[in-house]
């Protein structure tokens, strides 16, 4: 009995320790696979914001592809007035053009720039940026695209980090039977 109390004692710290470094790797790596997600966005958005600031058409900014934001992996462009109505887009949600929340908004104008990950519906789930506009006709740019498959590289990630803090464990706890069965003959 004493034998396992010792393991035990022993255990406990080291136990702690390791699942506090493997919440630290999966919370890092998942932070590189996300933050990443925004970048094709964020230059895309800024770049229509400026454009249509200067007073270019909305045609000019927006892809003429149609793009199923329910479904696609594909980026999607919508520009929104100055009170958060969409104006014109490729990226549709059943058929329209996707309303954003009024805060994303107030966020925005405060801001000039939002960037959220966007959950239109169960499912569904986008990183986007929103780009105040600026001088000639005031509103708003944003530019989104699924998350899918950064969600799934996230799922794996929490496997691969679950089976190591497994494995950890039980190899601690392997070797610190090993080392109290070699020093208790000793003893």
């Amino acid at each position: 009995m004493q034998f396992f109390k010792s393991v035990f004692r022993h255990i406990f710290p080291l136990a702690v320790v390791v699942t506090l470094l493997c919440g630290v790797i999966y919370i890092i790596a998942q932070q590189g696979y996300r933050i990443p997600a925004n970048d094709p966005q964020i230059q895309i958005a800024q770049d229509a914001a400026q454009a249509l600031g200067d007073g270019a058409p909305v045609e000019t900014v927006v892809p003429s592809a149609k793009v199923d934001i329910g479904q696609s992996l594909a980026l999607f462009v919508v520009v929104y007035d100055d009170k958060g109505a969409p104006v014109a887009g490729n990226g549709l949600l059943h058929g329209k053009l996707p309303v954003l929340p009024a805060g994303v908004f107030e966020y925005t104008s405060r801001n000039d720039e939002n960037r959220i990950t966007w959950q239109p519906e169960p499912g569904v789930r986008h990183a986007i940026v929103i780009e105040r506009i600026r001088d000639a006709k005031p509103g708003f740019v944003m530019v989104g695209r699924s998350l899918r498959e950064v969600e799934q590289r996230v799922d794996q990630l929490g496997l691969m980090v679950g089976a190591g803090w497994a494995g950890t464990l039980v190899a601690t706890f392997v070797i610190l039977v090993l080392v109290e069965l070699i020093f208790r003959d000793k003893r």
